[in-house]
């Protein structure tokens, strides 16, 4: 598809919004085309998630426009997948694999209805993207942190999305699955546009189209290249980059003022 044929999938502009009447996000613009692949950076408490929040309809902007597929983000919440950062969960609750992967469907459908054939090929689709057919009658409680976000990631690629938000989602798995994990998502994006929030900015620069920086509002919207002034402007204090093999990020001895 031609850049000008490409719908924006998510347009919000004046955004303001917060909690307990604290402003979390502030005079947020920002626009993601189709077929994209933005990684979203920025420090603890910037208002990354939030921003999932708000496109998820978990929370309501108080200022400013928040559209989806350009309608509202009612109407498109069901064409949204969400992998969260981390999920809490009794691990010894005897839910298997594959019926974790069909609550994508179930949220399609509602929680009580019945599942079609159509749904349980999904399913399986799902399962087949994220190479856990293998592990489908498996518990959920005794995967590995690997294989926990595979099913959670397949788990919302059932739901056959357009827009796929993941929160975080290597943040508790070792750096080979990590890597298998970005590739999964790298081959998506032909059909999915994705949005993934990281604290890794080797990961931008390796991984990702295009890059937000977000620290209470957006300080950068555009290449995965990004000049040092706006890191330093995104983090409030001075950074450096090394390669060894993978980039990754070091922050150098600083004051706070």
């Amino acid at each position: 598809m031609s850049s000008k044929e490409s719908l924006p999938v998510i347009e919000i502009k004046g955004l303001w919004t917060g909690y307990d009447g604290e402003v979390v996000l502030e005079n947020i613009d920002l626009i993601v085309q189709e077929g994209d692949f933005l990684g979203i950076i920025g420090p603890n408490g910037g208002g990354k998630t939030t921003l999932l929040y708000i496109l998820l309809g978990l929370i309501r902007p108080w200022q400013g426009t928040v559209h989806l597929f350009e309608g509202s983000v009612k109407e498109g919440r069901n064409k949204v997948g969400y992998v969260p950062q981390v999920i809490h969960f009794d691990r010894q609750f005897p839910i298997r694999v594959r019926d974790v992967v069909r609550m994508g469907r179930m949220g399609r459908r509602g929680i009580f209805s019945r599942l079609s054939g159509g749904d349980e090929q999904q399913v399986e689709i799902a399962m087949e993207q994220t190479d856990i057919v293998g592990i489908g009658d498996e518990l959920f409680g005794n995967l590995s942190g690997g294989q926990r976000q595979r099913v959670l990631l397949a788990r919302a690629l059932a739901v056959e999305p357009h827009l796929l938000l993941l929160d975080e989602p290597t943040s508790h798995i070792d750096p080979r699955i990590q890597g298998e994990l970005y590739a999964l998502l790298a081959s998506l994006r032909s059909s999915i546009t994705v949005v993934l929030v990281t604290h890794d900015i080797g990961v931008v620069s390796s991984h990702v189209k295009s890059v937000a920086c977000v620290n209470r509002t957006v300080h950068y919207h555009g290449e995965s290249e990004m000049p040092e002034r706006i890191l330093e402007e995104t983090y409030g204090c001075p950074i450096d980059l090394i390669a060894h093999g993978v980039p990754h990020r070091v922050f150098p001895e600083h004051k706070h003022e």
